[in-house]
């Protein structure tokens, strides 16, 4: 690719420490470069970003774009796509349905066209792992990757029955290898099993026993954490918590951060985790936030995305099927769940947020709110909305535009009902993001949580995905639209219109292992079983795109 310049942009580039200063950016071969030689005499393609807020493509490190609870989404919610606006095919694009849950194409425009170039999917089965991957080849112009499920995983729960901690990680790092995922993710460890076999209950008690498997909630959390480090993962443990949207969990939730032990751990969408309250009177439904925050502020192997909740009708659709079961309990909603023999389960069920009307709806969306403005580390804390769960990913630019005015915050908070003022305290947190602290919980520290050296700054040697906005008072305006966005070097949007077609790449951790315990796996698998693992890997040359992140494993 033949080199090119973005000239006088004001850049916010946290990684390295830029805050808004103005320079000038080359690219060549899809990434940035140094200063060239011939820069003062350069006439080559050049963008005159002069008065323009520059900053990395956006990250979004948790939501659901792929596997068989989205694809479940989009077939059981034609009503949630009727008023969306089509995406029609053009020159540089190819039709779609919109929606909550998009088409994998419009998936890939929409997220691009408010300046996010990757995006990874929180929760695939390692059984439908080849048909994520097809779906996610199928998503323009994203960088992307998965998360495999492990937290009910029959083999994990045997190997740490029965303490045996190398054959724990071997499989852990056969399946990651197998099935091309990025890291470990847990789902309401153990519950989602206990769910599947007993009676649908699932388990309450972090120290409660999974039945049939006679390990707890707690030493899932601490064995799969331990064994992403021993893996040395490039993101840790990532951590959907037991009892998810019921009143009291922080408890639970500040047991699963004390679970593991000093190991590295990422809580995902946090705000449905922080809630304060009697189980059995959710009239008592309040925040929980700070108590969470104060604990995580002293713990910098914890990291958390936040899953902030947008009002409207959207889908919710989970790895945690007792919680799909408890929304239709309340609602009444169709509902659809799928177990995944020896894996996981799902639930999805359409929902809607009315914080206007509804008190708990309320609460929830100012705990996202306290999270991002009580934490004093904005490098740990990474906006998501859990899309679909907390409502779609381009509803963003509103949760920014809350983040860096508080008039804004308080005028929206004042059409709520009066008792939030009780129960949270974000009416009196005075505290207004920055340009710079949106940088970094949107693009530079979703990157480094993610162990993303290519991605996230705009230094030399990173990928060049690069978006551009207009500066406006109104921040929702001015990121809702970018006047520019690049993917590797090429620009792909121009005023939020998509403008080029292309498809990125897909990362995925090759964590090392000692072959000498693969018999031991496939014979495990075969004497219990009675399926061969190798006829379900997934061969690399299926996925010519892919990234490979090299991890090493260490069985001393």
């Amino acid at each position: 690719m033949s080199l090119s310049r973005i000239k006088n942009g004001t850049i916010y580039d946290p990684a390295n420490g830029v805050n808004g200063e103005v320079c000038d950016l080359w690219i060549q071969d899809g990434k940035i470069i140094a200063r060239p030689p011939n820069a003062d005499s350069f006439t080559g393609k050049t963008l005159d970003a002069t008065g323009y807020v520059v900053m990395p493509g956006g990250i979004d490190m948790h939501c659901h774009i792929a596997g068989p609870k989205v694809n479940a989404g989009r077939k059981m919610t034609p009503e949630l796509k009727r008023n969306a606006p089509p995406i029609y095919r053009s020159d540089h694009t190819r039709s779609g349905t919109g929606g909550v849950v998009p088409s994998t194409f419009a998936t890939g425009y929409l997220f691009a066209s408010i300046g996010y170039t990757t995006a990874m999917d929180a929760a695939i089965p390692g059984l439908h792992a080849r048909h994520a991957h097809e779906e996610l080849q199928d998503t323009p112009i994203l960088d992307k990757g998965f998360y495999l499920l492990f937290g009910n995983n029959h083999f994990v729960m045997k190997h740490l029955r029965n303490q045996d901690q190398n054959a724990l990680d071997a499989y852990c790092a056969w399946l990651l290898e197998s099935a091309k995922g990025y890291t470990i993710k847990i789902v309401n460890p153990g519950g989602v099993e206990d769910w599947k076999q007993i009676s649908r209950k699932t388990i309450k008690e972090l120290d409660s026993p999974v039945q049939n498997f006679g390990v707890t909630p707690r030493q899932i959390v601490r064995g799969l954490a331990g064994t992403a480090d021993r893996l040395q993962l490039p993101h840790s443990v990532h951590i959907h918590c037991n009892n998810l949207g019921i009143p009291g969990n922080w408890e639970t939730t500040l047991n699963t951060m004390e679970s593991l032990e000093g190991h590295r751990g990422h809580l995902a969408h946090v705000q449905f985790h922080s809630y304060d309250g009697d189980p059995n009177d959710p009239a008592s439904f309040s925040s929980a936030t700070q108590k969470l925050v104060d604990y995580v502020n002293t713990h910098e192997n914890i990291t958390v995305d936040v899953g902030h909740i947008n009002p409207g009708t959207t889908l919710s659709m989970t790895g945690d099927t007792p919680f799909s079961q408890f929304l239709h309990n309340i609602n009444r909603n169709k509902w659809y769940t799928a177990d995944c023999e020896l894996e996981s389960s799902c639930g999805v069920i359409p929902i809607e947020y009315r914080p206007q009307k509804s008190l708990i709806n309320a609460v929830q969306w100012a705990i996202a709110l306290e999270w991002y403005l009580l934490m004093e580390d904005p490098w740990r804390v990474i906006m998501t909305s859990d899309h679909p769960n907390g409502g779609a990913f381009y509803h963003y630019p509103e949760i920014i535009y809350l983040l860096m005015d508080r008039s804004f915050r308080l005028e929206f908070l004042s059409r709520m009902p009066e008792a939030i003022r009780e129960r949270s305290v974000l009416a009196d947190l005075e505290r207004e993001y920055s340009l710079y602290e949106i940088a970094i919980i949107t693009r530079a520290a979703p990157a480094r949580v993610l162990g993303m050296k290519d991605k996230g700054h705009l230094g030399v040697g990173a990928h060049a995905d690069i978006t551009i906005y207009a500066p406006q008072q109104n921040r929702q305006e001015m990121f809702e639209r970018p006047r520019w966005v690049y993917k590797d070097g090429q620009q792909v949007v121009v005023d939020g219109e998509i403008q080029a077609h292309a498809f990125g790449k897909t990362y995925y951790t090759s964590p090392d292992f000692d072959q000498e315990f693969l018999p031991h796996i496939e014979s495990w698998f075969n004497d219990n079983y009675s399926i061969r693992f190798r006829n379900y890997q997934i061969d690399s040359q299926e996925i010519p795109q892919a990234e490979e992140i090299t991890c090493q494993l260490d069985l001393r």
